[in-house]
């Protein structure tokens, strides 16, 4: 049986989410209401921020959670589940809420960027899922900002399916990509499925195919003359692969009229070899010929390589984007905040551990993230419990939960509620938007981080502060729970 014959992803969670789940059925549970968390611990290649993805294919794994009868079959024949449990899971669906905040958004680390408030069961088994698909768009989306930022406006296209950690990386990675910034992917499928414009010229195997470089080009020119992008590095960049590709232009182009045409270089050293073919196309009269490179491009080396003064118009970027090479693991995780009693109280619950970094913060929260009115800009991300509500309309003084003697007065505001409702009693209330809104709204709110917070290398700290109440809230378990 192939793979991709019978998938079910459902059934895409770990083991123990079912034995824990058998365990809460056994034990009474199945319907206790419980809180659940999606947030991660650090930021990416040391960056200040990170950009969440992933959202829209959760909601379409949420509406079709259910378990076929051949799902319920191998369970059975691993005579670890009751056929009460067993029965359960065959009558499966979501009933509990979700909120998240919309895809696009900057967020930071030990916020939630999903809670879940669902029956215990439920809550559980969705723990992979909601992580995979979180882990790894977020992760993706967020190098292709930095990619993205690096470039300074130049156009960036997604160049990574063929060193994508398999066919899911490659898809939803250039969808995350194009999230994060980018202008376009060489995915073809990916275009088919979510509308990110696909679009590739030649590779080497075309050149050698010809029985000279110049014939190679002109083919190519007369196939696609009004999208001519010839590789020039096949042979010699400089001594070649340039010189044919502007006689290519003049025999086939110029009699059309067509003056829009590209260059692009895969290897060598890319800022002296384009600073040397923009001069050359230059004085040969093809001065909007447009330069394009790639090669094991990363945020790094682009930024570098502008510096040395290359002369590019677009960057090609493969597997150190697709892959997050530099730092290929988001972290993020799903942790316990709260349960409800019987008559609705919400009792608040903690994880402590020696690394002072994996206790949790408790309780079902609120996620705010205040503007300046003056400035626009963000300024501090504010956590508070769920029946707590932010005047923005009078000054508050918020800390640093690190460092609780620093705080700061913060005036002339507005507090934005970031956490947004996806689901109500297992409804979908959500209206998700387009590829192109999403991604537009992530440049919009990137715009309102301040450049030391964008910096690649050692960026400004953007706060995320804990309200009084739940700080207190905090605290008070972290004693009640040391003493024990």
């Amino acid at each position: 049986m192939k793979v991709y014959d019978k998938l079910n992803m459902t059934m895409l969670c770990d083991f123990y989410e079912l034995t824990m789940g058998q365990g809460y059925f056994e034990n009474g549970y199945q319907d206790r209401i419980t809180y659940f968390d999606v947030f991660f611990r650090q930021c990416p290649d040391g960056g200040g921020f990170a950009i969440a993805a992933g959202l829209e294919q959760i909601i379409q794994y949420v509406q079709e959670l259910h378990f076929d009868p051949e799902d319920i079959e191998y369970l059975r024949s691993r005579n670890m589940f009751s056929e009460g449990f067993l029965n359960y899971l065959a009558n499966f669906k979501f009933s509990g809420d979700i909120w998240a905040v919309p895809e696009g958004t900057p967020v930071f680390p030990r916020e939630p960027i999903i809670t879940v408030r669902a029956p215990a069961i439920e809550a559980q088994l969705v723990e992979t899922f909601l992580l995979l698909c979180i882990n790894h768009q977020s992760l993706i989306a967020t190098k292709a900002n930095r990619v993205v930022r690096a470039a300074e406006g130049r156009t960036v296209l997604e160049f990574g399916s063929r060193r994508a950690q398999g066919a899911d990386a490659a898809i939803l990675g250039a969808r995350a990509a194009y999230i994060g910034g980018c202008n376009g992917t060489a995915c073809t499928i990916s275009d088919q499925l979510f509308g990110v414009y696909a679009g590739g010229t030649m590779a080497h195997a075309w050149v050698q195919m010809f029985d000279t470089e110049l014939d190679a080009f002109k083919a190519y020119c007369e196939m696609y003359p009004n999208n001519a992008v010839l590789l020039v590095d096949t042979y010699n960049t400089l001594k070649s692969g340039v010189p044919n590709a502007i006689r290519a232009f003049n025999e086939v182009l110029k009699p059309l009229g067509i003056t829009k045409c590209g260059i692009r270089l895969d290897s060598g050293d890319l800022a002296y070899l384009t600073q040397k073919a923009r001069q050359m196309l230059d004085e040969a009269g093809w001065t909007e010929c447009k330069i394009s490179v790639s090669n094991s491009l990363d945020e790094y080396i682009i930024r570098d390589i502008l510096r040395q003064g290359a002369q590019i118009d677009m960057f090609g970027v493969g597997e150190r984007l697709i892959t997050a090479k530099s730092e290929p693991v988001f972290g993020g995780v799903y942790k316990l905040v709260a349960v409800e009693d019987a008559d609705g109280t919400v009792v608040p619950k903690i994880k402590i551990s020696e690394n002072v970094g994996k206790i949790t913060t408790p309780h079902f929260k609120k996620l705010y993230r205040f503007f300046g009115n003056d400035t626009g800009k963000a300024i501090a991300d504010y956590l508070c419990v769920h029946d707590e509500t932010v005047d923005d309309s009078h000054d508050l003084e918020i800390f640093d939960p690190d460092a609780t003697w620093k705080r700061k007065t913060v005036y002339n505001f507005t507090a934005k509620e970031m956490l947004v409702p996806i689901f109500r009693h297992g409804e979908l209330v959500y209206q998700c938007p387009t590829l192109e809104e999403i991604r537009a709204y992530c440049q919009e709110q990137v715009d309102t981080l301040w450049d030391e917070v964008k910096r690649f290398d050692n960026p400004q700290t953007y706060y995320v502060d804990l309200s009084q109440k739940l700080w207190d809230i905090k605290y008070n378990l972290l004693k009640e729970n040391s003493n024990s």
